[in-house]
């Protein structure tokens, strides 16, 4: 195993200003899903389970969701709650019972609200319950994905090394070219963050700067 003194931010940086890194890039047709920008973790002024990485998250998600809806291709957004009971977090709800746990996001609660900066199309957008870490996992995602045919997944919201990550995983398993805009992805410490920015970029997904993004999207018609 090769050791090294750098941070994971460092780390990370050198393997984005590297010129040979090598990238799936986008295909024809896109999907974006904005995964989980729900208080619990948006809301860093309500909740010790929210994380801010860039400040403008929302506002760039707001835009990928706007240029996305103006071709017409599908915007998905997630959100987390369960039942009184938490039978439904599984054993992903065991490890601790307070009420910062996962498996008290309770249905109408606060925490399982969306963020309210978002602007979010009820009549366009797509809206999924999802359990589990990956946006794939039994939802109807992958049938959205084949209705449109789609062949590209964009993936915001957070947290990177939980949500983000494994719906990446799940994305290129699955055989779709995964983007990730890194400004807009966001997580509770940037050791997790920039770590897990620098796996995905070497094996499951393009991290690109939001502006990159938006300057493939403003080419399609």
């Amino acid at each position: 195993m090769e050791t090294s003194s750098k941070t994971a931010r460092e780390i990370y940086q050198e393997i984005k200003n590297n010129p040979a890194r090598k990238r799936f890039g986008f295909g024809k047709k896109a999907v974006l899903v904005n995964i989980d920008p729900q208080k619990a973790y948006t809301r860093t002024d309500l909740f010790a389970t929210a994380y801010e990485t860039d400040p403008r998250q929302l506002e760039y998600v707001n835009t990928l969701a706007s240029m996305f809806r103006a071709l017409n291709w599908p915007v998905v957004w997630t959100h987390v709650a369960y039942m009184d009971s938490a039978e439904d977090a599984g054993i992903w709800g065991t490890r601790t019972d307070t009420p910062d746990s996962l498996q008290n996001i309770k249905f109408d609660s606060p925490r399982s609200e969306f963020d309210e900066r978002l602007e979010i199309d009820e009549v366009k957008d797509v809206i999924y319950l999802k359990k589990m870490p990956s946006a794939f996992f039994e939802t109807q995602l992958q049938s959205l994905l084949v209705w449109h045919q789609v062949d590209t997944v964009i993936l915001t919201g957070g947290s990177t090394s939980g949500c983000i990550r494994a719906t990446a995983v799940d994305s290129l398993s699955r055989g779709y070219r995964t983007i990730v805009p890194e400004e807009c992805v966001a997580d509770k410490h940037e050791s997790y963050h920039f770590a897990n920015l620098t796996d995905l970029s070497l094996k499951y997904a393009d991290v690109l700067d939001v502006q990159d993004v938006c300057d493939w999207l403003s080419q399609q018609s």
